[in-house]
């Protein structure tokens, strides 16, 4: 028998990966693609998906992101970058910026081709991004500025052309503050530890360092003052400026770090999941006196602000074909079908199998003995036994099978690009057919933001003075690309809108799961199931930018804990390539995305053999609009909350 074709990037994959381990110096460094990627975790690196027409670009891109995970595997020490890592959070994104620039740099001096990869992924990274003096003096982005300025040192390489204007405006100011401390980085590249002090020097040149652990670095740094060449007295230079910082310059800074690592993306997935000290776990790592975790405990904080909403004048929830017109629809759907003609098949048994059990559950059931219907031919023989019997009928009554509506609910953020939208749309659409023949309704729902980086909402915001603390900042878009009760065959089309070009952009989970959940509540079935495909933790960098760093993620973990304590809705989530566990207390993570089908089907079969929580007066009010900070001028979202409660009362 024949094998099947390779696949054309199978051989890139190969040599990808083999060029990997060989400049990690690890052999058993495993290489993964998935839709979560990049990310690098301990000795398991995963990459994004090549597109199935690779291009030059492509190619270097995603090198260069090998590169970058394999230099950090050989060249990085997660323990000594912890010891050493500042614990203020105005400095710590610095720090991560200056050190990624260390390993980058080594690879980059040592291999042309290396240098070519790493300067792809940069310039790709800047290309998407604008430049706003007026924004960048507001909220200057000090950690991107200084590990590029870092780079240059180490390298030679100039700033991307998109990035030139945002160094020439700090330039000077940079220099002026902290030129020394960047020349002595060159000789230092190949030392962690030293490089690592240097840093923390340059941190208090800027004015961004925290005196307690500085001074808790002076004996080991007076012990080692023969080895990098650096003066006892240099450490004590600036002691006392971390005490002059106002709350105002704090907050600023606290959202500088944050702004940073959600723009360079690549980056920052790496730092993250390469270092174990700073994963969340039931056990706090082990710290120095006067260090602090990496990331924030999330259970460990004490008060939690109010989620609330700076405007929604410019949300809109929108049914698919109003975002595409018919022609455009029907060419994205047969794109769709054309891409995944293979995986349909899959889909299709796995989804018979669902039918099959949800037909077994509706089974009809006979009455026996009545005195009228059907006569029983089984009692025949006590009739001729005994003449004097009476005949015996039967009937047949239907077994009480629940009506139930399934709503699916779709993460269309920029990360679920590619294979990963194209697996859930297929998935989904075909799940909704075997449903409909069984009589079960389904609604298919997605949700992302109108724009990159806070649209309206963030320039009205600016517009009203930059107020603190303004909560959401972006515009919400909410799709819905198949209403419960809107047969198959006329929303079969609309999925094709997934597979547009541009649609994709940021994830609000928490926002879009109240508002899926208040369309199950208003319906009148008597089973009602909720499943949500994400590939990641909510993300948008307007509202991360002003507001803490687990602004988002607390108020998904809020909605959650309320739905499933109090709601009648049954949820389940499905994570691709992202452990959504932590979030739901129903669900399961799949690593690549042609597990989807399986896992969708096993689930719901799971809960058509529990019982369902009944809908109360109570638990229909669950979930109540956040406040608006700008009043009930957008009251797209009240309006929803009080069609439901009048339905149910």
């Amino acid at each position: 028998m024949a094998k099947n074709p390779e696949s054309p990037l199978e051989p890139f994959k190969r040599a990808l990966a083999h060029a990997a381990r060989s400049l990690a110096e690890t052999p058993d460094l495993e290489i993964v693609y998935s839709g979560e990627g990049p990310q690098l975790s301990g000795k398991r690196a995963v990459l994004p998906h090549p597109p199935r027409d690779l291009t030059s670009a492509d190619a270097a891109r995603i090198r260069g992101l090998a590169d970058q995970m394999a230099l950090r595997v050989a060249h990085h020490d997660p323990a000594a970058h912890a010891k050493a890592r500042p614990a203020s959070a105005m400095g710590q994104p610095i720090y991560d910026g200056i050190e990624q620039a260390r390993i980058e740099a080594i690879g980059a001096n040592a291999m042309g081709g290396v240098r070519e990869n790493l300067k792809a992924v940069m310039d790709q990274a800047w290309a998407k991004r604008s430049f706003n003096q007026i924004e960048a003096l507001a909220n200057p982005p000090m950690a991107e500025v200084v590990s590029l300025m870092v780079r240059e040192r180490l390298t030679g390489e100039p700033p991307p052309a998109m990035a030139e204007p945002l160094v020439k405006l700090f330039r000077d100011e940079v220099e002026a503050k902290a030129g020394a401390d960047l020349d002595r980085l060159s000789d230092l590249i190949h030392d962690q530890k030293a490089f690592a002090k240097v840093a923390r020097a340059i941190l208090r040149d800027l004015k961004m360092g925290d005196d307690l652990s500085d001074a808790l670095d002076q004996p080991e740094q007076d012990e080692d003052s023969s080895e990098d060449g650096e003066p006892e007295a240099s450490d004590d230079k600036d002691e006392g400026d971390g005490d002059g910082q106002s709350p105002q310059q704090t907050a600023m800074d606290e959202s500088d770090a944050t702004h940073q690592e959600s723009d360079d993306a690549d980056s920052q997935m790496m730092q993250a999941e390469d270092d174990p000290d700073s994963q969340e776990t039931d056990e706090p790592p082990e710290m120095g006196e006067g260090e602090q975790p990496a990331r924030p405990d999330f259970k460990g904080e004490a008060k939690v602000a109010t989620y609330k909403v700076f405007t929604t004048q410019h949300d809109e929830i929108v049914a698919a074909e109003e975002l595409c017109d018919g022609e455009e629809l029907t060419r994205l759907r047969a794109y769709l079908d054309q891409q995944l003609a293979s995986l349909s098949n899959v889909v299709s048994r796995l989804a018979n199998r669902l039918q099959r059990k949800l037909l077994a559950q509706q089974n009809r059931a006979w009455s026996f003995d009545l005195e009228e219907g059907l006569l029983d031919t089984s009692r025949l023989t006590r009739v001729i036994t005994d003449p004097t019997a009476s005949l015996a009928f039967k009937e047949e009554e239907d077994t009480e099978f629940r009506d139930t509506v399934v709503t699916i609910l779709i993460d269309n953020s920029g990360s679920m690009r590619g294979r990963p939208i194209m697996v859930a749309a297929v998935c989904a659409d075909i799940l909704a057919r075997t449903l409909e023949r069984c009589g079960v309704k389904t609604e298919i729902l997605g949700f992302t933001t109108r724009a990159w980086k806070g649209g309206q909402a963030r320039e009205d915001w600016l517009k009203a003075g930059k107020p603190a603390q303004p909560g959401r900042l972006n515009d919400l878009r909410h799709i819905i690309y198949k209403a419960a009760d809107a047969p198959w065959r006329r929303a079969r089309r609309n999925l094709g809108l997934m597979m547009r070009e541009g649609l994709l952009k940021e994830n609000i989970d928490g926002e879009a799961l109240m508002w899926a959940h208040q369309r199950l509540i208003g319906r009148p079935e008597q089973r009602r199931i909720l499943m949500v495909i994400s590939d990641g933790a909510p993300v948008d960098d307007s509202t991360l930018s002003v507001n803490s760093g687990h602004y988002l993620e607390r108020h998904l973990r809020e909605v959650i804990a309320e739905i499933e304590a109090k709601s009648p809705v049954q949820l389940i989530a499905i994570g691709i390539g992202h452990d959504v566990t932590r979030y739901y207390r129903r669900a399961v993570t799949i690593v690549d995305v042609e597990q989807l089908a399986g896992a969708i089907t096993d689930q719901l079969a799971a809960l058509f053999d529990e019982e369902p929580r009944k809908l109360t007066r109570r638990t229909a009010g669950l979930l109540q609009p956040p406040p608006n900070t700008q009043g009930p001028s957008g009251g797209m979202r009240r309006s929803t909350f009080k069609e439901v409660r009048r339905s149910v009362a």
